[in-house]
């Protein structure tokens, strides 16, 4: 079973989508933000998504307390939240085109709404899916408005229990969600490695009975080409267009090279899952002949009897196989044989 958006499927079955989070990487710059585009769409990225929000639907302007960062580890430190959102939102003014020119350069566009003015914004642009944020997984009247649109819905897993994602997800079902896809994600930016714990994604997948995916929050790839084979069919990675240019997310944000080793080897990771297999496949079926095999190494006269210095188990694999070699040890043979002939059951006496 698979789910759609925008005419593209997504599931087991089909190769994993990949979405390029733009976030506030764009730096205030439209042009910059176009520009994110043409190098997401080049890589190979099937997806683009914004984050659609103001400030003020986010926290309250005070600079002090509770609404400042007080982590002394975190990529902003000090900062005060209100600032830090106005920095890193998209404004309204921008949607629209940004849509209009990924779906010019084939990729789907779609945006993480945070209040319900957001969502019905992103309803007038056609948005084809929604995504709903990590720190937004446990606001179960935005999850409804969202889940009210009929359209897939994505939704980030990151520090929620298992109680309060079934609420989430109830809420999204029972709102009018029929194609869900949760998304294990860990919310430290950047993510280590070892709190990834990837192998959360197939019990998601057994336990909430939906598509299930990673967003990847760690540096590199290797740990969203992992997921595949663990069963992620979406990824999600932030995205920049170069490191030292700075900006709110690049810190932790792939840059184009990357993006697109991680559209390149989460394919080949797909392609590599098959099926439970036992055999020579297909394709090694041409190799069975460079197996080992049962040889006679010296030149031998009717009646001469095989040993260990004039019968060998070597390669090519035209003779009889190696688990026969202790019982043609001590038999004769029935004609003169040449050296590099492969042993046969015609040949013993």
């Amino acid at each position: 079973m698979t789910i759609k958006i925008a005419g593209i499927e997504i599931g087991c079955s089909k190769p994993p989508f990949i979405i390029a989070e733009m976030s506030g990487n764009h730096n205030q710059s439209l042009a910059r933000a176009l520009e994110l585009v043409d190098a997401a769409a080049k890589s190979g990225a099937h997806a683009l998504k914004l984050q659609t929000y103001t400030p003020e639907s986010m926290t309250l302007d005070i600079n002090e307390r509770e609404f400042c960062v007080s982590d002394p580890n975190s990529l902003w430190s000090g900062r005060s939240l209100y600032k830090l959102y106005g920095e890193a939102c998209t404004p309204f003014a921008w949607h629209q085109q940004i849509f209009e020119h990924a779906n010019k350069m084939g990729m789907i566009a779609f945006s993480t709404p945070f209040d319900d003015e957001s969502v019905d914004f992103l309803e007038e642009l056609k948005a084809p899916c929604y995504k709903i944020a990590s720190f937004e997984n446990t606001d179960i009247p935005l999850i409804r408005r969202v889940a009210s649109t009929g359209k897939p819905l994505i939704i980030s897993t990151g520090m929620a229990t298992v109680a309060e994602l079934d609420e989430s997800v109830r809420a999204a079902r029972e709102g009018g969600c029929n194609d869900l896809i949760l998304l294990k994600c860990t919310s430290t930016y950047p993510a280590e490695p070892e709190n990834t714990n990837i192998m959360t994604i197939p019990h998601m997948r057994d336990l909430f009975k939906c598509e299930v995916g990673l967003s990847d929050h760690t540096m590199g790839v290797g740990v969203s080409v992992a997921s595949v084979a663990l069963g992620a069919t979406v990824i999600e990675k932030h995205f920049t267009l170069n490191r030292l240019d700075g900006g709110v997310d690049s810190a932790f944000s792939l840059e184009p090279d990357e993006m697109h080793r991680l559209v390149d080897e989460s394919y080949r990771a797909w392609q590599s899952l098959g099926g439970i297999s036992y055999g020579p496949t297909d394709a090694e079926k041409k190799s069975i002949v460079y197996r080992r095999s049962l040889y006679i190494v010296k030149d031998l006269k009717a009646g001469d009897t095989l040993n260990k210095e004039n019968l060998r188990a070597i390669r090519p694999g035209l003779g009889l196989p190696p688990k026969y070699y202790e019982v043609a040890l001590g038999r004769k043979v029935s004609r003169d044989v040449k050296c590099g002939t492969g042993l046969s059951w015609d040949l013993l006496i």
